[in-house]
Order: C-alpha cells, then sequence, then structure tokens
C-alpha cells in the first residue's frame, strides 16, 4: 500500500477524535493524584498528621501505582486498552471520593494507596492505544497532546481547590473533583475504538494511510528486544527506567509541594495561591507542545529530553537561592522548571517503540512507568521529611529536586536505540 503523495494532506479524523477523549480522562486521573497538595493544610489540622507523613500521602499513592503497569501494558496490547481504562476510571472514582470521608492517618494511607491501584496501568494502556493511531513521526506529538492532561489539571486543579477550600472544605474537594472519573467512564465507553481497523468513524482514506505507515514503521525500526524477556534484561531499557525516575522526583516533588512552595514565597491565601499556582503550568503547555513538535519535525529525541530537564534542574535551583528576595523573579523560575519537567514527556515516550518490539512494547512502558513512578514516592516524601528536618526550610528539598532532573536529562544522552533515522515530518498534522 502506497503512502501519501508529497504534499498530500494526512487525513486527521482521529486527531479530533482520540485524543481529546484520552486528554480529558488523564486529566481527571491527574487532578486526582496531585490535589492531595492543596489539601495537606486541612488535614494537618483535622488528622494530626506531620509535614513527614503528609509527604508520605502523597507518595504511597505510588507504591500502589506499581501494580498494574506491566499487566496494564500488556493487556492495552494484547486484550483491550479501552475496556482496561473503562474499569480503572470507576475504580478511582469511587476511590478518589472516598479519600474526603477519612479518619484517620491509617485510612488515609490506605485509600492513597488503593487510588494508586486503581489508576496503575492506565498510562501504559493508553500509550499503547495511541501507539495504535499514530505512526511513529506522529507520536511525540500525539503523546504530547494527550499529555496537556497534566499541566492542564493543574491549571484547572489549582484556582479551584483555592475556591473549594475557602468556601467548603478539604473533604469537598475530594467529593467534587472524584465524581467526574464516574462520568468520564461512559463517555469513554462510547467514544473509544481499540483500533483503526474496529472504528466506523474513520475514513478508507486515513485507515490506508495508517496501513501504509506502520508497514513503514515495522521496516524502519529494528528492536534490540522482540519480547518481555529480553526487554526486562535489556541495559537500554532499565536505562529508560533510572531516567524517569530521576525525572519523576522532580516532577512530583514540585506538582505537590508547588502550594507550600508559593505560600513561603507570598502572603497570598489559599485562593490567591490558587490561582498563582497555575501560572507554571500555563507555561509548561506552550513548552510541551513546541518541544513535541519540533522534535517530530527534526526527527531527534534524545536532546529534545536533555535540554528541558537540564533547564527545569536549574531553573528550580535559581528560584530556591532567589527565594524571597525576589518572589517575582523566583516564579518565573518557577514556571520554567515545571515547563521543563513536562516538556519532556512527550518525546521520552516515543523510544520505548525504537528498542523493542510489538509484543514487548506494552510489557516495557509498564516496567518503566511503574518503576520510574517510584520517583513520584520519593520526590514528594524527601521534600516533606527534608522539611521536618531542616525546621522548615524549603530550600534543602529544592537542592536535592534539582541534583535529580540534571543528572536525568545527563543520562539520557547515553541512550541507544536500533532504529533508522526518523524523517521529518512534511505534511502538516492536526
Amino acid at each position: 500500500m502506497a503512502s501519501l503523495k508529497a504534499g498530500a494532506s494526512v487525513p486527521r479524523q482521529r486527531w479530533g477524535r482520540i485524543i481529546p477523549v484520552a486528554f480529558l480522562m488523564y486529566t481527571i486521573s491527574f487532578m486526582d493524584r496531585i490535589n492531595i497538595g492543596f489539601g495537606f493544610a486541612g488535614m494537618e489540622k483535622t488528622l494530626g498528621i506531620s509535614a513527614t507523613v503528609a509527604g508520605l500521602a502523597g507518595g504511597i499513592f505510588f507504591f500502589g501505582y506499581l501494580f498494574l503497569q506491566i499487566p496494564g501494558g500488556h493487556l492495552g496490547v494484547r486484550w483491550s486498552a479501552k475496556k482496561f481504562v473503562a474499569m480503572a476510571l470507576i475504580a478511582w472514582g469511587i476511590l478518589a471520593m472516598l479519600t474526603g470521608a477519612v479518619h484517620s492517618t491509617g485510612e488515609l494511607l490506605l485509600v492513597r494507596f488503593l487510588l494508586g491501584v486503581a489508576e496503575g496501568g492506565v498510562w501504559p494502556a493508553t500509550l499503547a492505544l495511541l501507539a495504535k493511531w499514530f505512526p511513529l513521526e506522529e507520536r511525540a506529538r500525539a503523546n504530547s497532546y494527550w499529555m496537556f492532561c497534566l499541566p492542564v489539571a493543574a491549571i484547572i486543579m489549582s484556582p479551584v481547590a483555592g475556591l473549594i477550600l475557602a468556601h467548603l472544605s478539604w473533604r469537598w474537594l475530594f467529593y467534587l473533583e472524584g465524581f467526574p472519573a464516574l462520568l468520564w467512564a461512559v463517555v469513554w465507553w462510547f467514544f473509544i475504538d481499540e483500533s483503526p481497523d474496529t472504528a466506523r468513524w474513520i475514513s478508507q482514506a486515513e485507515r490506508d494511510y495508517l496501513h501504509a505507515k506502520f508497514a513503514e514503521d515495522a521496516k524502519n525500526t529494528r528492536p534490540t528486544a522482540n519480547n518481555w524477556q529480553q526487554a526486562f534484561v535489556n541495559g537500554q531499557v532499565w536505562l529508560l527506567v533510572l531516567v524517569y525516575f530521576l525525572a519523576l522526583i522532580g516532577l512530583y516533588g514540585v506538582a505537590l509541594w508547588l502550594p507550600t512552595i508559593l505560600k513561603n514565597l507570598s502572603a497570598l491565601g489559599p485562593v490567591g495561591v490558587g490561582f498563582l499556582g497555575a501560572l507554571p503550568y500555563v507555561v509548561s503547555v506552550l513548552a510541551l507542545w513546541f518541544n513535541s513538535r519540533h522534535s517530530d519535525r527534526t526527527g531527534e529525541r534524545k536532546r529534545h529530553i536533555a535540554v528541558p530537564l537540564v533547564v527545569a534542574g536549574l531553573s528550580l535551583l535559581i528560584s530556591a537561592l532567589i527565594g524571597k528576595s525576589s518572589p517575582v523573579l523566583a516564579i518565573i523560575f518557577l514556571s520554567f522548571t515545571e515547563a521543563g519537567v513536562m516538556a519532556f514527556l512527550g518525546v521520552f515516550w516515543t523510544l520505548p517503540p525504537l528498542l523493542v518490539s510489538r509484543d514487548a512494547l506494552g510489557p516495557s512502558m509498564g516496567l518503566i512507568n511503574a518503576l520510574g513512578n517510584l520517583g513520584g514516592f520519593v520526590g514528594p516524601f524527601m521534600v516533606g521529611y527534608l522539611l521536618t528536618v531542616s525546621n522548615g526550610n524549603i530550600l534543602v528539598g529544592l537542592v536535592f529536586m534539582t541534583v535529580t532532573l540534571v543528572l536525568a536529562g545527563l543520562l539520557i544522552l547515553r541512550a541507544r536505540y536500533g532504529n533508522a533515522s526518523l524523517n521529518p515530518v512534511s505534511q502538516s498534522v492536526s
């Protein structure tokens, strides 16, 4: 089957169908994951927990998150990403709402752990779904347009959480932000199709285009692992695990403690902190869009991962050193930090398909996401611990995250993958 001729318009129905539904699905997921950062102040008073326990509550989610990562990736490729995510939406919506009903530290930690289990596997399953709909030369953009959900969730959640906390309570924060997952399960079920071959709404021209591009990808890619057993002992796969782990220490450390950082930099109340907390995420949307688009156009991957991570780490350090002496500049550099930790994501997830075969892709992405997301435990917990032992000095925790981000950026430059060079994208897509 021939590719489209040069200059021909690429069919794009899937961009307007698959991406928006997946985007809103994970927007809800990410809101339910990080809104606990806004609930810390009220929980500390009601439940009598310290900053260290608050950090543990924010991070224990990621231990539960481990359990379904590899099964979720495997089932997303071999069974049905659509069905897996639909079931997860219902489960995590219920558990997110139950977070508002806890009355003890033990209950809080248990519900957060189970929420992690419920959301575990959704990320690799969705990546597996996108891999069925978008060929490699579009993959960074497809991943990134879906991953806009991460900063957008924070943009939405920051002011909304501030308003809820100002007029209701931390319990209502979880009730009101957990319920949308149950509604979206219905939308997901009726609007998502497993692949172009099963979708009735896609045109024959677009289906033919995808068949041709996927055939080209299979011809041009030379995987170094052909099954999950080979992938799990592949050094390059483990390098991606390490890079992702270090990067997510910074990503979640900043995300969950951003309200505290901003409160230390300003004299604003919860509503003011909520609106101010949206600014870094607005900048990160632009960075995520530009970085993924440029990566697809040039076909280069590693530097489009390394540069954002190094910039994020250095910006965080500058913000920490400036501190209260120049709060406006500190917040600007915090915005650069958030832009960097978001911008690398879409490009990063183009690397696993270049390393492993289709049969090994789901489990490999599950492994990378599972162990890498332990950084989501280490980041919030270590910042909380360092905040406690330093008598409330946030600088120590920020320096710790700076080191992990810069190290992640430098390590990704050692990645090697056996694929033919990606051609720059000549068509205008999405």
